[in-house]
Parts: C-alpha cells; sequence; structure tokens
C-alpha cells in the first residue's frame, strides 16, 4: 500500500470495501464488541445538530452515523456520501428509508461551500491518500460554526496490554475476516492501516493546521480508537 499512487490506493480501497460491503455491519459489531453503536451515539451527540440542521456523513458506509443523526434528530436533512456503490446498496436495503445517499470522494467533495451544520464521519480519514486535503475539503462545506467530529482508529501508545492488544488486531481480527466475510485480505489491511495512522495527537494537529478550531479528542477501547472533533 505504500507504494501506490493517489489513484491506485483509492481503487484499492474502493474494491476492498465493495467486497465486503454484505458483511461490513456484523464485522464492526463483532471487532468491537459491540462498542461501536455507543461510540457512534456519542459522535453525533458531539456534532450538535440544531433541529432542522443539515449533516453530511461522509465515508457514511452503510449510513450508521447517518440513522443515528436521523434518530436523534428527526427533523435533521442528512446525506450519507460515500465513494463505493457496494456500500451504499448494502445500507439503502437496510437502514433508514428517508436517508439520502450520494456518491461522493473525499478528497473531491461535490457540495458547495457551507453546506452543513455538521459534519461526521466513521473509520473515514485512515483510507484516505491526503488527510490535509480531506480535512481542508470538510472544512471548506461547513457552515461558520459547524462541527466536524470524526470516529476512527488510532495507533495505540505502548503500554502493558500491547501484547494483547497487537495479537486481537494482527490474529483474531484476520481470523474472523477469513470465517464471516471469506476475506482475510481486507481484515489485514483494516488492522495494518490502524498501525500506519496517526496518533490522536497527530490528527489533531492536522486538523489546527486545516483550520478547525476547539479541537479535541477522546480515545477509546485501549487506545485503538478515537472520537475528534472541532469547529469551523
Amino acid at each position: 500500500m505504500t507504494n501506490l499512487s493517489e489513484n491506485q490506493r483509492r481503487k484499492y480501497v474502493q474494491a476492498m470495501f465493495a467486497r465486503i460491503a454484505p458483511h461490513y455491519d456484523r464485522m464492526n459489531r463483532l471487532m468491537t464488541a459491540g462498542q461501536d453503536v455507543r461510540w457512534r451515539r456519542e459522535v453525533i451527540r458531539r456534532a450538535a445538530l440544531p433541529p432542522g440542521g443539515r449533516l453530511l456523513d461522509l465515508g457514511a458506509g452503510t449510513g450508521d452515523l447517518a440513522t443515528e443523526a436521523l434518530r436523534q434528530v428527526p427533523s435533521s436533512q442528512v446525506i450519507a456520501a460515500d465513494l463505493t456503490l457496494e456500500m451504499m446498496q448494502a445500507g439503502r436495503s437496510s437502514k433508514h428509508a428517508s436517508l439520502a445517499w450520494a456518491g461522493a470522494d473525499a478528497l473531491r467533495l461535490p457540495f458547495p461551500d457551507q453546506s452543513f451544520d455538521a459534519l461526521v464521519s466513521g473509520y473515514l480519514l485512515r483510507n484516505v491518500s491526503n488527510i490535509p486535503h480531506a480535512l481542508s475539503e470538510q472544512l471548506r462545506v461547513l457552515k461558520p460554526g459547524g462541527r466536524m467530529v470524526a470516529l476512527d482508529t488510532t495507533r495505540p501508545p505502548h503500554n502493558i496490554l500491547s501484547p494483547l492488544i497487537n495479537f486481537h488486531l494482527h490474529k483474531v481480527i484476520p481470523a474472523l475476516g477469513r470465517l464471516l466475510a471469506g476475506d482475510a485480505e481486507a481484515y489485514t489491511y483494516l488492522p495494518d492501516s490502524t498501525r500506519r495512522f496517526l496518533s490522536a495527537e497527530q490528527l489533531a494537529a492536522r486538523m489546527v493546521e486545516a483550520g478547525f478550531c476547539q479541537v479535541a479528542f477522546r480515545r477509546l477501547m485501549f487506545g485503538t480508537m478515537a472520537i475528534h472533533w472541532g469547529i469551523k
């Protein structure tokens, strides 16, 4: 992956998520012991979406965050946007009937400036090839005062639990992927992308550099996940 061009990486990630789309929700529940449901609720709470507000769920996958936004703020206008058609098709057949869907590349968002009151993402940023540009695009489409909230994996700090965490990431998750999704390669890439991704502190610094203010984060699941947030 490190030797792939931006376009090659984009195609690789798109093809991988197309393959695992039918199993994506179930695997997320298993890999996080169901905790990702609670984390997504927190993401939407931190987005502070006003009644009738517009929210973009970017890299929406099957639309879990977008569905949660409609549950918490039924009057909101929510768009679930993703690069992979198969993921959106899987979500469209199982999620909120009124949810709007859009094809979108995180590096070239097809939305006008200042379109949204809030923007959320789940496990998006570790998969983009140019994080500063992706953050710049997110800032562009937010209204002044709009909030960005991102749930993603993060490099865990080294501690006494590190051997157990590494075993779960690099042995248990690929085995689950092979047995339940029939795709050990995809579920080897996902833990590897955690190892290569920014630390929580580094991502927060990138958000500040992009122009977000009041940036903060909270680590989850023994430091392997984090929720980041900031305001335009």
